[in-house]
């Protein structure tokens, strides 16, 4: 079991973070002295200043010791709580709340996503149907802001409210206190096949609506869709007792593959958390990981979303296999990696649009509410969405542009009264994006926040500028 941090090691951190803050000389970029991302923008060093941004170097922002767990408060009248620091990935996060049978609201699906990051950016995963977004079970931030000052702000103050889905052009949180749910070291798995995506979409807002099937409670509810034809929606129903025998999906056995080949499935509630992980859904196909021969080769560490992050951002920089590519006569490719959230009611539409216009296949499915309104990402108060995601890349048709495909369904999205995550590439005018994400809110609180303008705001970070 890992360990807390403590209030002691936190607050020199964040003595670290703000001293590091003060050194940046007014009019340079700001971002944080971090590797990784799981953002899926191009951008450069000198085009990617704005907190919670990672750059390509190891300058900027010292984060170094704000990646763990504060505290823990398990006996609080008010419910389970824990304060954590905005660099802890929710790997780290669970490793020490899960032997004390406790996970987060909401755990997105890959192990190195940042709390901080799922704040500020959106996650969303198979409770979301029932518990919102992770930014749904915050009780209580503090935030480095533009102007330098750690504040700390709650629910129904204008920095709170505006924070979710501001990538860091608001400020960077340091801690953040959420809700946490008790669970039982088991999760029971119940794969539902159809035929017909209006079927699908019926039975899912059922679902949703009842937190049951056949009288029988659902805690998690997710699908994929491989083709029209063929889809599934997987409900988790969390156990107490021990079974007999479990699955393992971080060996020779694929997950996604398993929604084919069987109708019911248990897992430690462990690897269910992660059970996209190590494939990166199906994405880990492009790596040759479906082929056995290679599976075996590939050591079950580096079988990680991260490790194929890094050399999908290796790919990016240098561009390697692109000039093969070209070498070999193909066409260039559009990366369409995105997840947009529609009506449940619009899901069908999208879905036939989508594989009729852009063709890629399989795709996930995640049902979600709001809890309440959040001014930078509207979704309607206990309205049923679904999030689609859907990531790989797609060749470039003769004579379109590189972002055509992203910009049509972006046009979809916004015709079905949807809308998309900011993780990626973005191609809205500045109108259409003000209307779909609050900037006229966002605008107000960073003026309050960040009144010399020293962060990136939400547009210049998010669109690409081609």
């Amino acid at each position: 079991m890992s360990d807390v941090v403590g209030w002691a090691a936190h607050s020199e951190a964040v003595a670290r973070l703000r001293a590091s803050y003060d050194a940046i000389p007014a009019g340079a970029p700001v971002r944080l002295a971090k590797r990784t991302s799981n953002l899926f923008r191009v951008r450069s060093v000198a085009s990617a200043p704005g907190l919670g941004v990672s750059g390509l170097g190891v300058s900027g922002l010292d984060v170094s010791g704000l990646g763990g767990v504060v505290a823990l408060d398990l006996a609080s009248p008010a419910g389970p709580t824990a304060d954590v620091q905005g660099m802890c990935t929710y790997e780290d996060l669970v490793d020490v709340t899960l032997p004390h049978g406790y996970i987060p609201y909401v755990v997105p699906q890959l192990r190195s996503i940042t709390l901080g990051g799922a704040v500020t950016g959106l996650g969303i995963e198979s409770t979301s149907f029932r518990n919102g977004l992770p930014h749904d079970s915050v009780l209580e931030m503090d935030v480095l802001t533009g102007a330098g000052e750690l504040v700390t702000t709650t629910p129904g103050e204008d920095l709170f409210d505006a924070f979710p889905n501001s990538y860091g052009s608001l400020g960077y949180a340091t801690r953040i206190r959420i809700r946490l749910e008790k669970v039982p070291g088991y999760v029971d798995l119940r794969h539902l096949r159809f035929h017909d995506l209006d079927d699908l979409a019926k039975t899912l807002d059922v679902l949703v609506e009842q937190g049951e099937h056949d009288g029988v409670r659902v805690d998690g509810l997710d699908g994929v869709v491989f083709e029209p034809g063929e889809c599934y929606l997987t409900l988790a129903t969390w156990r107490q007792d021990a079974p007999e025998k479990t699955s393992d999906y971080t060996g020779m056995d694929i997950y996604y593959r398993s929604l084919q080949q069987r109708d019911t499935d248990t897992l430690t509630m462990y690897d269910y958390l992660w059970r996209w992980d190590t494939d990166w859904f199906w994405c880990s196909g492009a790596f040759g990981l479906k082929n056995p021969r290679v599976r075996r080769l590939w050591p079950r560490r580096w079988r990680r979303s991260d490790v194929y992050s890094r050399i999908v951002n290796l790919e990016g920089r240098y561009r390697v296999l692109a000039r093969i590519d070209r070498l070999r006569g193909r066409p260039d490719r559009e990366r369409v990696i995105q997840d947009i959230e529609v009506p449940v009611d619009r899901l069908v539409p999208f879905l036939r649009w989508f594989d009729e216009a852009i063709g890629m296949r399989p795709v996930w499915l995640c049902p979600l509410r709001a809890t309440r309104a959040w001014p930078s990402y509207p979704l309607e108060q206990e309205e049923t969405y679904v999030n689609v995601g859907f990531w790989g890349t797609m060749p470039i048709d003769p004579g379109a542009r590189d972002g055509d495909k992203n910009r049509a369904i972006e046009a979809k999205v916004t015709e079905l009264g949807g809308h998309k995550s900011l993780y990626s590439d973005a191609y809205y005018d500045r109108d259409t994006f003000s209307e779909l994400y609050g900037l006229a809110n966002l605008t107000h609180v960073k003026q309050q926040t960040d009144p010399d303008n020293r962060l990136t705001g939400l547009y210049e970070k998010a669109v690409n500028r081609r």
